[in-house]
């Protein structure tokens, strides 16, 4: 026969730990190129995650939307930045994707990206029109920027070959010294407003922001219509005087959906409880709120991200 021991406060104190030390876990998480927003951004959230869930280890890698996309989905990442019109994209298996991605839920909505044009002013490049004939730089093929440099080539009837040179870049720092030097003209880049990598260049020389017109939003638009038009407001970079308008789309979090519930349970409501600490990285999550964070775009959403929303009445 056996007789039931005391259960002391000490007992049940390491038992509670118990669910906690399940959590433990080495992840990946992938950022973006170097000079955007993203890999500050990730260094700040490598520090709230790791704080908020006992034993969780982030390894921080650079990358890119639809690379972080297919990271997850291939298992070689857990956790990412991403562009919600290419991860829609992906879901529905259209290229550049191989096939479509069904591992890869939604953790957040964060902020608007711009998809920016600059071009030195000397160039005189008012329009996507005037590309034809120019030396360009964008991110390496099938980066969010690159795909959507050649979607508004083609929507004004052109393509790689109607441009005297491309130069695909990893790195916005290395796209900014191109142009700096004079070998190149046009620099296209997906990322928050002001980017550094832009303000940077303007400190150097003199450039333009090329403006999208409705033709080639319209034509974007029939495409996926994840992309819609935002404005760059004057003053935003030096020497900018009027407003422009550009093509955006928005930076979300995305996580293997096999990640354990209570991590990105945690994650989600460490990302909600500290937005002045992630604006003070990247200035437009300023007043985020987790009913913004929940917003559909078409992504499902992870169930501890879920969890946390339906805690708040965000969804």
């Amino acid at each position: 026969m056996f007789r039931s021991l005391p259960v002391t406060a000490a007992a049940i104190a390491t038992l509670a730990l118990l669910p906690l030390a399940a959590t433990a876990q080495q992840a990946t998480f992938m950022t973006g190129p170097q000079g955007g927003s993203w890999v500050p951004l990730g260094g700040a959230l490598k520090g709230l995650w790791e704080k908020a869930v006992p034993g969780l280890a982030l390894t921080v890698t650079p990358g890119a939307g639809i690379a972080n996309v297919r990271g997850i989905d291939e298992g070689k990442a857990h956790i990412g930045f991403a562009n919600s019109s290419t991860t829609v994209d992906g879901l529905a298996g259209r290229a550049p994707y191989p096939k479509a991605v069904t591992k890869v839920c939604q953790v957040a909505n964060l902020y608007p990206q711009y998809f920016q044009v600059v071009a030195l002013t000397d160039a005189k490049v008012a329009s996507f029109a005037d590309f034809k004939g120019k030396t360009l730089v964008t991110q390496p093929k099938g980066n969010t920027a690159e795909i959507l440099t050649a979607m508004v080539l083609d929507a004004n009837g052109m393509n790689y070959q109607s441009l005297a040179k491309v130069n695909f870049q990893a790195a916005y720092t290395d796209a900014v010294s191109l142009l700096k030097d004079g070998h190149a003209q046009v620099f296209t880049l997906g990322t928050t407003a002001p980017a550094s990598a832009v303000m940077d260049l303007a400190s150097a020389r003199d450039v333009t922001l090329v403006p999208v017109d409705d033709k080639t939003m319209a034509a974007l638009k029939k495409v996926n219509p994840g992309y819609n038009r935002l404005i760059i407001k004057a003053g935003t970079y030096p020497k900018q005087t009027q407003d422009v308008p550009a093509i955006g789309y928005s930076t979300h979090i995305v996580a293997a959906c096999d990640m354990a519930e209570e991590t990105v349970y945690r994650m989600t409501k460490a990302m909600a409880e500290n937005i002045d600490a992630m604006s003070a990285v990247v200035k437009p999550i300023t007043g985020l709120t987790p009913k913004d964070m929940a917003v559909d775009i078409g992504v499902p959403l992870h169930k501890g991200a879920a969890r946390y929303y339906k805690e708040k009445g965000a969804i």
